[in-house]
């Protein structure tokens, strides 16, 4: 993608969906890489018809991250499988994103977009369909890492996407684009329980297969060729080397959300003693290699190193709040599970009603003031869901708090998703990666810790009160980390 220009504050609005009605759809005709490329930095003819496939894509992947938590029980008696290994089925899907994301992002950058993002697509579909069929556990859980590479690729890809159709406006219209990730990962529990209820665990892998087939056609069609960085190579070592470090230092953390498990364990030492040696020489080849898997420069110094502790921390409070809300109802309060699953919902609507908002704010704001604001209403929407209710049901008053908590993350998403993409706007998908990575790794860690400290408790429901309140405090910490990120006004 070529490096676009940086103009002035004050463009145009992006807002022209009358053009996917009006232009002729043949856009992805055209047989030279570079003829899709508008001249300057204007946003292409048919960038809303784009932004619609990719986003059933992204959709369709975070869905999938958390839908298959409802069905857990069914899976453990249909397959005749240990708890331990059924829960294997939601990790190894936040292990293989964890991987694909950077490695999609790499591969995208170099070899075109497109190819990658139909190729994730043909992956998690054919992969959803052998979900749908497995007769064991230990194949469903393969099938769920396929299906993961496939899905975690969405994200870098369709990213980069987004930026090349929208020109000048590539700053809005990622803002927009990264806010479906959390709503589908919401959307999950609650579209997994009514599969289920009406259905059988099954399908909740076989809708994949209509909706993928649909994304490959439509993905085909009209989604144009890209410019690719021609004469690169894949970093095999650095690949191999970073996924070896996440592999390691997540199977670790997932091992102490085993009943019985303590950080005494040496299978827990020696794989975090293992992730911390692979992850060192990790970083000693990115500073050797002449064209690292991921350059050094995009995991340190005040742009993308604050960025990436950010999302770290960022992912750990958020993400592992959101998978663990509706168990605090359950176990604090007695709210049935179907009823649980819809706080998630009240989460969802007050982060629609302002992300929206926030995106198009974003070139007045800047990203610090509503990254600190959205942060701080997070935290306080933790904290008082943590507190027990005053003059209100249970429901309502977690339901409030939930409200409040997904108003916050509609106000910070957009701009946390924009900040440190300018820095380097070549490697949008790169960047995007290791976005998605460090929040799924701290959202990963805080899910095994937490449930560590649940199985070791006395009281479950009050002790994950007490966690809720910890989150909150990390969040408040990340609010120093802000002030140090390069704060941006304008188009990009």
């Amino acid at each position: 993608m070529d490096r676009p220009s940086l103009p002035a504050a004050g463009v145009e609005n992006p807002d022209a969906a009358a053009a996917i009605a009006s232009e002729p759809a043949a856009i992805a005709s055209e047989p030279a890489e570079s003829a899709s490329e508008p001249a300057g930095d204007e946003p292409r003819r048919h960038r809303w018809l784009v932004f619609g496939i990719v986003s059933i894509a992204l959709l369709m992947a975070s869905i999938d991250q958390t839908i298959v938590a409802t069905a857990l029980n069914a899976i453990q008696r249909d397959l005749g499988a240990q708890l331990n290994w059924s829960g294997w089925t939601i990790t190894i899907y936040a292990l293989g994103q964890i991987i694909a994301m950077p490695l999609a992002g790499r591969l995208g950058d170099q070899f075109g977009r497109k190819r990658i993002f139909i190729g994730a697509a043909v992956l998690f579909t054919v992969a959803s369909l052998a979900c749908s069929l497995a007769d064991n556990i230990y194949l469903l859980v393969v099938c769920r890492a396929f299906q993961a590479l496939g899905g975690g690729a969405f994200m870098p890809t369709a990213t980069g996407i987004v930026a090349e159709q929208f020109g000048r406006n590539r700053d809005r219209a990622v803002g927009m684009f990264t806010s479906i990730f959390p709503i589908g990962g919401i959307l999950g529990p609650i579209v997994g329980g009514v599969i289920v209820t009406y259905w059988s665990w099954r399908e909740i892998f076989l809708v994949n297969v209509p909706a993928g087939v649909l994304l490959i056609v439509l993905g085909a069609r009209f989604i144009p060729r890209s410019v690719r960085t021609r004469g690169a190579h894949i970093d095999l070592v650095g690949a191999g080397l970073l996924a070896l470090t996440i592999l390691c230092g997540m199977f670790g953390i997932s091992l102490l959300g085993s009943r019985g498990t303590e950080p005494t364990d040496p299978f827990f030492i020696a794989a975090e003693v293992l992730a911390l040696v692979f992850g060192f020489v990790f970083i000693r080849h990115a500073h050797r290699a002449a064209a690292p898997f991921i350059p050094i420069r995009l995991l340190r110094g005040r742009g993308f190193g604050v960025m990436n502790a950010i999302n770290l921390m960022y992912g750990a409070a958020v993400l592992g709040f959101g998978a663990l809300v509706p168990l605090y109802a359950e176990s604090r309060y007695g709210i049935q599970p179907l009823e649980a699953g819809t706080l998630l919902t009240a989460r969802a609507v007050g982060m629609i009603c302002v992300a929206g908002l926030a995106v198009f704010a974003l070139r007045r704001t800047g990203y610090r003031s509503p990254m600190i604001g959205g942060i701080l209403m997070v935290a306080g929407g933790m904290s008082v869901m943590a507190l027990a209710p005053h003059g209100m049901t249970p429901y309502a008053w977690l339901a409030a708090a939930a409200g409040v908590t997904g108003i916050g993350m509609g106000l910070s998403i957009p701009a946390s998703n924009n900040a440190s993409l300018q820095l380097a706007p070549d490697q949008i998908s790169a960047i995007a990666g290791l976005r998605g990575m460090f929040r799924q790794s701290g959202g990963i860690i805080a899910v095994s810790v937490t449930t560590t400290m649940l199985s070791h408790s006395a009281n479950a429901g009050v002790a994950q009160a007490h966690t809720f309140v910890v989150f909150a405090a990390l969040l408040v910490l990340i609010v120093p980390f802000t002030l140090m990120v390069p704060d941006h006004r304008g188009s990009w």
